[in-house]
């Protein structure tokens, strides 16, 4: 069985004790911590930046992976960087030049990912696959936490692992988006290795952390 990593997103976190749950979530197993930065403009919500992701680097030694859900993300590479962030993923959407911007983050010194809206395709991927580390696949509408997962993705995530076998090196496929025990074993059977969750890490009454994040693991 290939390993299952699990990325909380502090979107659904406290963000009243931010640093503490960030704490918690490490303790509790979580592999990464997913940052989703969002812009209200690229997508309907605004959340956080650079100072934000600064304040909390030292709280865990666990990968921050940073999801730049923007439109300017060439702007504020550096910042992120500068933050502490070990992967930065990009969207294809609102990237015109991706190929220079994967070169760019990777220049700097963290690995780079691509994500792909529910209804984008998967043209040109194939062009940017030795330059890629990490592909996220929306598996909701972005923007907001708590959606329901879209199974149209299944298919989409099955394309792509079929890409990234035919590679001679590792690429990971992440998804995010609705994740909780049953959406995560359909992903997982469709090919990805990495569960992006919020709600069903950090919003399930009366169950911990550690157990949110095994239930995920082993299903």
């Amino acid at each position: 069985m290939k390993e299952v990593l699990i990325a909380p997103s502090i979107l659904s976190a406290n963000f009243g004790s931010l640093a503490n749950d960030v704490k918690l979530i490490d303790e509790a197993g979580a592999d990464w911590i997913h940052l989703d930065v969002m812009d209200g403009h690229f997508v309907p919500n605004l959340t956080f930046g650079p100072p934000i992701i600064k304040s909390i680097r030292n709280i865990s030694k666990k990968p921050f992976d940073a999801h730049l859900m923007v439109t300017n993300p060439d702007d504020l590479l550096e910042e992120y960087v500068a933050a502490g962030v070990d992967m930065i993923t990009v969207h294809k959407e609102v990237t015109p030049h991706l190929d220079r911007t994967l070169t760019r983050i990777r220049d700097l010194g963290c690995k780079a990912g691509v994500s792909i809206n529910p209804g984008t395709s998967l043209s040109g991927l194939e062009f940017l696959l030795e330059k890629l580390d990490l592909i996220l696949v929306m598996s909701v509408n972005p923007g907001f936490g708590g959606q329901r997962f879209l199974e149209s993705q299944l298919s989409k995530i099955s394309s792509i692992r079929d890409k990234i076998d035919q590679l001679e090196r590792p690429v990971g496929l992440s998804v995010d988006g609705g994740i909780n025990e049953k959406t995560g074993k359909m992903s997982i059977e469709a090919g990805a290795d990495i569960l992006v969750a919020g709600s069903s890490v950090f919003r399930l009454e009366g169950v911990p952390y550690s157990k949110a994040i095994e239930q995920l693991r082993n299903r």
